[in-house]
């Protein structure tokens, strides 16, 4: 087994980490920006005036995304209820409004295919490589898709770190605890053994309900950022973690 040290913190006995994509691992903050911009305006094409409500909905703010708002951590699916209940609000039926919604964020991924190739936050990959030559078991956690985050572990060439990779459409969404427990058991490790690193108050969330063996937060640039205060610690990038052996 595993001590992990973070700040002033250690966490001992650990066997696994499981980690968050976007905002953690991923650093997607600018598609994620114009992919909600470009969903506003499909909408707001055929609904003239709810652009500007929409971005609200999706937490785009001073032209910045909110990193606890829904682009940054809600998954498609509550994306696009959120948007179809704006639209329905202008007198559609609640099925139209879902179809409105959905074919026009399947309009803008179109624009968008050729952008989604993220960086990883620098430092990620060999934080990674040294924790997988560790001997920990390491897996994502993510509000994308299953397929998405296999997109993203095959691009990065990470196969060889990524055992086990889970999104939002196994059935279970942040912060339900079961989903890291259903993580977990992927691993072959116990939730008290295993890490949460994410960057949202449903990463945090999830997995102390579910009596995991520490909880980091992580915000680049901002440490501080209130929605990870109840985290056991929180850092600016993931070379604040070190590895030593029990």
């Amino acid at each position: 087994m595993v001590t992990i040290r973070c700040k002033n913190l250690e966490f001992l006995n650990i066997t696994a980490i499981l980690f968050d994509k976007d905002g953690t691992l991923e650093d997607s903050r600018s598609f994620l920006r114009e992919l909600a911009y470009k969903r506003a305006r499909m909408i707001d094409a055929q609904i003239p005036g709810i652009g500007e409500p929409l971005l609200m909905a999706f937490g785009i703010q001073d032209d910045k995304l909110d990193p606890t708002g829904l682009m940054a951590v809600g998954s498609r699916r509550e994306n696009e209820i959120a948007a179809a209940a704006y639209i329905a609000e202008t007198g559609r039926s609640w099925f139209e409004s879902l179809a409105i919604a959905r074919n026009s964020f399947s309009e803008a991924d179109k624009y968008l295919k050729d952008k989604k190739a993220n960086p990883l936050f620098p430092g990620s990959l060999e934080v990674l490589k040294e924790l997988s030559q560790a001997g920990l078991k390491l897996g994502i956690l993510s509000a994308d898709s299953t397929a998405g985050i296999q997109s993203f572990v095959s691009r990065h060439q990470l196969s060889d770190y990524i055992q086990v990779a889970i999104g939002a459409d196994c059935g279970l969404n942040k912060p339900d605890p079961a989903l890291f427990v259903k993580a977990c058991q992927a691993l072959g490790s116990e939730p008290q053994t295993t890490l949460m690193v994410g960057d949202s108050q449903g990463d945090i969330e999830m997995a102390k309900a579910a009596n995991a063996g520490g909880t980091i937060g992580i915000c680049p640039g901002n440490p501080q950022a209130a929605h990870l205060e109840t985290a056991d610690v929180a850092i600016a990038q993931l070379d604040e973690l070190t590895i030593s052996f029990n």
